[in-house]
């Protein structure tokens, strides 16, 4: 097998769909135990103030869950092609029979609550994680 360089590689990734992509990185992390995940560095807190003093942090990420299309499942699956990039029409088919699916993953606050508001007016039950 030829060895690629980067720029090849890339290349070839730009070609993929999302969910190609998606189940690339589950193998790539199988093959070679590794995570894709970015490291969280851990700082320690005064132990003194106990639970009481510590604040919960508010959510900046979530992910947005298709829990079911209902009746209109056509204007459901235009929905998710218009959100996800690169998805064919085969593609958001599937995702949307295959519900209870995650839709968008990690993406801020404001555009979540957009994503499930176009997806609830399509006629979708939405959730937001």
């Amino acid at each position: 097998m030829a060895k690629l360089s980067t720029d090849e590689l890339l290349e070839a990734f730009k070609d993929l769909t999302l969910i190609e992509l998606s189940e690339f990185v589950k193998k790539f992390e199988e093959t070679f135990d590794v995570t894709a995940a970015a490291p969280v560095a851990v700082a320690a807190g005064p132990a003194a103030a106990g639970p009481a003093a510590e604040a919960p942090e508010e959510k900046d990420e979530f992910n947005v869950v298709l829990e079911a299309a209902g009746d209109k499942k056509i204007q459901v699956i235009k929905v998710v092609r218009e959100l996800v990039s690169g998805l064919g029409l085969k593609e958001a088919k599937d995702l949307v029979e295959s519900a209870p699916k995650p839709i968008l993953e990690a993406v801020a606050k404001d555009a979540a609550e957009a994503a499930k508001k176009k997806l609830e007016d399509a006629g979708a039950k939405v959730s937001l994680a």
